[in-house]
């Protein structure tokens, strides 16, 4: 696959010499690629995984010893733009660029050879099963996005017993692979591996432990309970921002790299990853690749979920309302920047216990920081997508916590409201935007089209949240949402004394 089209040198174990030669503007690996071996196998390579566990995965390979620790890629869609991806990384051996932006715009790139190679399970289903069933493969990890765990509000797995056979007679799922691999892996004797999920969920090792279980448990019980004794769970909190590159930028990414890359990624230069020290069949040196390995990994992910994930939620739907296109764009909107500092340092930090040695504070104004970053123009409707999967994990402690001490919980009744008017898919100008919210059914759907935002209450995503809130909250609600279909988002947080340079007298909420 050429792309002539794109400056810089083509991308491909066979050029990696003379790119080296070169001299380009991006770093290169300085290991023996020959060598690796896949010790990880990855499900779901998007940008996050490409920008944080790889390049962890790759600064360890940079260390002796490490040549088992490479990774394959593993991916679950069967769209064309999944096909396509699949045969780009053919193209390019696995090899991909990842340039990262500071706040002040500086830029640095570099090549990340973790992926050892990739897997496309719709074109190979056995590949993969045999992939995940090498005793070589120690470590399974995944980022499969909230929504592709097939676990309920308290931690029930969901499928049913005829779909779970069914995957795991011909697998589809990451759990349904997981499983008919276990199961060979156990006749084999070859012993379990570690599960490491790198997603954004509370307790996301506890959630994949239950998903696998589950899974295994409605094929063959005893299977399950060999799973248990065999496999680790850890959990993990990781936290980079990762935008989605479009076409538009190949071409200025390439420039910056000297490389002509199919499949660039970028990314802040902030970069956290959390995880708890348990895995079974060994692991690379994370701590020299800047991991921390804490067991109060439950903290950190509380931390982040309410003040960046929720942060993040509620700059998305009042910015898509506004017709604000980027993150940076949104928090150049002083009402904006306002609500978010106010929401953090009122009505969250106030109700959190941070982990030890941590400053919520100080992670605050990062995060003010992080979201202002002009060269990471991350899109609005990208942060919207399947809110009503994100913000019940990320709001319903803040929520049950301010609603039990009787505190202000407007910000986030705000929220909801916001989230309901998104629904339609119309900005306050008319302008249309796509709404992706796979976890509303039909009949949430319809219920939704009902211009009372409290009807959220109604629609099982959201039962946490009904289950915490009070009558006084669910009256804000109703009076936000009708504020804003009257007067638009401005002038509610113009009213709400979110002044211009983004002050907020306490207690304006």
């Amino acid at each position: 696959m050429h792309h002539s089209h794109l400056p810089g040198a083509e991308l491909s174990d066979a050029t990696l010499a003379n790119l080296r030669d070169a001299g380009l503007g991006a770093a290169l690996p300085a290991y023996d690629r020959s060598r690796l071996a896949a010790g990880i196998a990855h499900i779901g390579v998007g940008n996050l995984h490409r920008v944080h566990q790889a390049v962890a995965i790759d600064r360890c390979l940079h260390l002796p010893d490490h040549e088992a620790w490479g990774i394959c890629g593993i991916g679950l869609g069967d769209s064309p733009a999944s096909r396509a991806k699949a045969a780009a990384y053919a193209a390019q051996d696995g090899l991909y660029t990842v340039t990262e932006f500071a706040g002040d715009g500086s830029a640095s790139a570099r090549v990340i050879g973790a992926m050892t190679h990739y897997l496309h399970a719709p074109a190979d289903p056995l590949a993969v099963v045999q992939q995940l069933a090498d005793p070589a493969t120690r470590i399974v990890s995944l980022t499969i996005t909230e929504g592709g765990y097939p676990i309920d509000a308290d931690g029930r797995f969901t499928t049913d017993p005829a779909s779970a056979a069914a995957d795991f007679a011909a697998p589809c799922s990451a759990f349904g692979y997981i499983v008919a691999a276990l199961s060979r892996r156990r006749i084999s004797g070859a012993g379990g591996f570690t599960v490491l999920s790198c997603d954004n969920l509370r307790s996301n090792g506890d959630t994949a432990r239950a998903a696998v279980l589950g899974l295994a448990r409605a094929v063959a019980p005893e299977l399950a309970e060999w799973i248990a004794a065999s496999c680790t769970f850890p959990n993990s909190m990781v936290d980079r921002i990762a935008p989605s590159v479009d076409a538009g930028e190949l071409p200025r990414l390439s420039r910056i790299s000297g490389i002509a890359d199919a499949l660039p990624a970028v990314c802040e230069s902030y970069s956290q990853w959390v995880v708890e020290d348990k895995f079974i069949a060994g692991r690379p040196d994370l701590a020299a690749a800047g991991v921390e390995l804490r067991d109060d990994v439950h903290a950190f992910e509380a931390m982040k979920g309410r003040l960046l994930n929720a942060s993040h939620s509620l700059l998305a739907y009042p910015a898509l309302l506004m017709g604000v296109t980027t993150t940076p764009a949104a928090m150049a909107e002083p009402l904006l920047a306002g609500l978010l500092e106010r929401f953090m340092a009122e009505d969250v930090i106030p109700v959190l216990e941070g982990p030890a040695g941590v400053s919520l504070p100080e992670y605050k104004n990062s995060l003010l920081q992080r979201f202002a970053n002009p060269a990471l123009a991350d899109q609005v409707v990208r942060l919207a997508h399947d809110g009503a999967s994100k913000i019940p994990v990320f709001c319903t402690d803040t929520i049950a916590a301010l609603v039990a001490q009787g505190r202000d919980a407007r910000g986030l009744a705000f929220l909801l409201a916001c989230f309901h008017l998104y629904l339609r898919g119309v900005d306050e100008q008319g302008v249309a935007y796509t709404v992706r919210e796979p976890s509303l059914t039909e009949r949430d759907l319809l219920l939704l089209v009902d211009d009372d935002p409290a009807k959220l209450l109604d629609v099982t995503a959201f039962a946490g949240i009904a289950a915490c809130v009070d009558e006084a909250f669910v009256a804000a609600l109703r009076k936000v949402g009708a504020d804003l279909k009257r007067d638009g988002v401005r002038a509610v947080l113009a009213g709400w004394g979110l002044s211009p340079n983004g002050a907020c007298p306490r207690g304006c909420f």
